[in-house]
């Protein structure tokens, strides 16, 4: 009789822990509501049959109660989704953290503590949006002055390559957080002078504007380490330029002209 209350008893165990080890499974649908309508999403991007992607689940569900304590937000995971490639250019398990619609790349171990640290620290979208109306104002390039170092990547709205990129960038400003700025330009539209200004006609292009010196990304490696590493030390290995004043009126419309031709 004991046996058998004991064993009933185990059986309701297993049955709730892997009801707890188990995240919300949303389509893909589903998901951009919530990317629209919520402030916080963590999406587990999964797979089914996918043993990593077992593990990523079971500790995004223990993780789960903190989050939504903390954060107040949703987590789900979707299965063989199309979207996975918007956000990363590796296969699943895939952990992405979306504040305000804004995604960030989750590139770091499998590890409780970093991962709750990750998403509570950046709880705002890092990658600020430069113009031609802020982008010396801001970051100071050509003086080399008081903002820091920053790392710009210069876009389209029509670039795909570069749409893919945002949860990336997110990522390496979640890493450099205090020590390296992490900004866009948007080549097109209102950044289209400061772009001639330095000289950039395709897009994705990166650069590291240090102490008006100016570092051009030139590695075909779009991902999060590669970017982190260049902004720390190893933009060291590139010839560096001085950083050209902004042209005057006259100057930026000769070169548009001549882009043009």
């Amino acid at each position: 009789m004991m046996f058998s209350a004991f064993f009933s008893l185990l059986v309701i165990a297993t049955v709730a822990t892997n009801i707890n080890a188990s995240l919300e499974t949303v389509n893909d649908d589903e998901l951009l509501n919530l990317i629209r309508s919520e402030k916080y999403v963590i999406v587990l991007f999964s797979k089914r049959d996918c043993e990593a992607c077992d593990n990523y689940e079971n500790e995004l569900s223990a993780l789960r109660e903190d989050l939504v304590d903390n954060l107040s937000a949703w987590v789900v995971k979707v299965e063989n989704s199309h979207m996975t490639r918007i956000y990363t250019p590796t296969k699943e398990p895939v952990i992405v953290f979306f504040r305000h619609g804004v995604p960030l790349l989750y590139d770091g171990p499998l590890n409780d503590e970093i991962l709750l640290h990750t998403f509570t620290d950046n709880k705002e979208p890092i990658v600020k949006e430069l113009t031609d109306d802020t982008f010396e104002h801001l970051t100071q390039a050509a003086s080399g002055a008081t903002t820091g170092d920053w790392f710009v990547m210069f876009y389209t709205t029509d670039c795909i390559d570069c749409q893919r990129l945002q949860a990336r960038l997110e990522a390496v400003g979640a890493k450099l957080r205090n020590r390296v700025n992490i900004a866009r330009v948007n080549r097109g539209i209102n950044g289209a002078a400061t772009a001639r200004r330095f000289d950039v006609f395709n897009v994705p292009s990166f650069i590291l504007f240090r102490q008006g010196k100016m570092y051009r990304y030139l590695i075909q490696k779009y991902d999060v380490s590669s970017f982190v590493s260049f902004a720390q030390d190893w933009y060291k290995n590139v010839s560096p330029e001085k950083v050209p004043v902004p042209k005057t009126p006259f100057d930026d419309l000769t070169s548009a002209i001549a882009v043009y031709l």
